[in-house]
């Protein structure tokens, strides 16, 4: 009865908790609305999209998608680790996780200063002006991310730690919804249009 229990508490409790969940699902609907927003104005101005996309640097955006996929792998192993009790490896990953969201966010400013610098800024065209509000928005992310981060490092740490397996799994979900969201929108504004 209690294996029973245990897997309904699974089912309907999953890692982070439901509400992390509707956090997650609400953000990608609204990532989601603005793609949409940003394939259907492209079609109205292809040639303005496509020059506009050849303005961008896939280089920097394929460097960033690393930085964000290896960062998410060290988030899972960072979870792993706290689950065997294992604190010193779990510091560890979780440094590791923050470097690469600070690599990304280190190389996305470089990136934003040469557009500024080039005069493409959020009034220069359309697409421009989706690429800063999608940018930005997810730049927004992985900062409230590391932000999340750094507080389970420290709670971790304190000598009377309350930091719960919830916690992590929680702040793990939101940082790999970070690394979702560029997925989708790398290819979307470096590769497709």
């Amino acid at each position: 009865m209690e294996k029973t229990t245990n897997l309904n508490k699974n089912i309907y409790y999953p890692p982070g908790g439901i509400l992390m969940w509707i956090i997650i699902f609400l953000e990608l609907f609204t990532f989601g609305a603005a793609l949409l927003a940003l394939a259907y104005y492209s079609k109205e101005n292809p040639e303005e999209y496509h020059q506009s996309r050849l303005l961008l640097n896939p280089v920097f955006g394929t460097i960033n998608t690393i930085f964000l996929l290896t960062s998410g792998y060290f988030m899972a192993r960072a979870v792993g680790f706290y689950k065997k009790n294992e604190r010193k490896k779990t510091n560890q990953f979780l440094i590791l996780t923050m470097v690469g969201g600070l690599l990304f966010l280190v190389l996305k400013s470089i990136e934003y200063s040469m557009k500024i610098e080039h005069g493409y800024t959020i009034s220069y065209d359309t697409f421009f002006s989706f690429y800063w509000f999608l940018t930005l928005f997810h730049v927004i992310h992985v900062l409230v991310g590391l932000v999340i981060l750094v507080s389970i490092y420290i709670g971790i740490n304190k000598k009377e730690s309350e930091t719960k397996l919830e916690d992590i799994e929680a702040s793990a979900a939101f940082w790999h919804m970070c690394d979702l969201i560029w997925l989708i929108l790398f290819p979307m504004l470096y590769l497709i249009l």
